[in-house]
């Protein structure tokens, strides 16, 4: 099938603002729209600009907006989007070149949130174990693959550079909710502001644009109860007697 695919490009090396150019690709109806995009740069346009690696949905660093909404190219099938597709480079973030925009601002919120797991005590000689309703309080938020398609399509983002974006909440409830870590009272702590989970205006965009399907809306409101006391996250200081 014959598709017509419309890029936004743009070479801050010579060009002044993004502009579109349109290229006319022949592709099967099971192709991916990154099908499509290697289609250009290897036989039409080498100058082209995209970032991917996989290519198979679990690295996430082909994410793009194709026909008005984020979503990875890699997995998107050209047959579900249309004749016509336009690709663009994720919102929010600067643009290096064409579809490939700076990650740094994404990774410094994801960062401010101590993405790690933190016990104080020793681990002794078997790892920390967990009964299967533990380990599920925090399963969903475990499939974020940093792709940042939640946070780019965030309007609260795209306004407010100080907003730590929903991915780097959904990292934080991951651990928050994690029976085995000990830092949960300080990730709150941080995300307990207006840069944090107060920021969220309860969109849903995140949640639509999330290739692995993590609920991500209702991650950001159960940190919200967290923060306000409505759920202690394990490892919580119990109150004073």
């Amino acid at each position: 099938m014959e598709i017509t695919l419309k890029v936004k490009r743009f070479n801050p090396e010579v060009d002044k603002k993004p502009h579109w150019e349109t290229y006319t690709v022949d592709v099967d109806e099971s192709d991916r729209v990154l099908d499509a995009l290697h289609q250009v740069k290897w036989h039409q346009d080498g100058t082209l600009s995209f970032r991917r690696s996989c290519a198979h949905g679990v690295c996430g660093s082909d994410a793009m907006v194709i026909n008005g909404v984020n979503r990875l190219a890699c997995v998107l099938l050209v047959k579900d989007v249309g004749p016509v597709i336009t690709v663009e480079p994720i919102r929010g973030l600067p643009v290096v070149k064409d579809l490939v925009v700076d990650m740094e601002p994404f990774f410094e919120g994801y960062r401010s949130v101590l993405p790690v797991l933190i016990a104080h005590d020793e681990p002794g000689p078997r790892e920390r174990l967990q009964s299967p309703e533990q380990r599920a309080r925090f399963d969903d938020t475990t499939k974020c693959i940093l792709c940042a398609a939640c946070t780019t399509s965030c309007p609260v983002f795209w306004a407010n550079d100080t907003y730590v974006g929903p991915a780097a909440i959904v990292n934080a409830h991951r651990f928050i909710f994690d029976s085995r870590d000990d830092a949960g009272a300080d990730r709150l702590d941080i995300l307990d502001q207006r840069t944090g989970v107060w920021g969220c205006r309860t969109a849903f965009n995140c949640t639509d644009a999330c290739p692995r399907g993590i609920k991500v809306t209702q991650a950001i409101q159960e940190v919200k109860r967290a923060a306000i006391g409505g759920e202690d996250p394990p490892g919580s200081p119990a109150p004073d007697a």
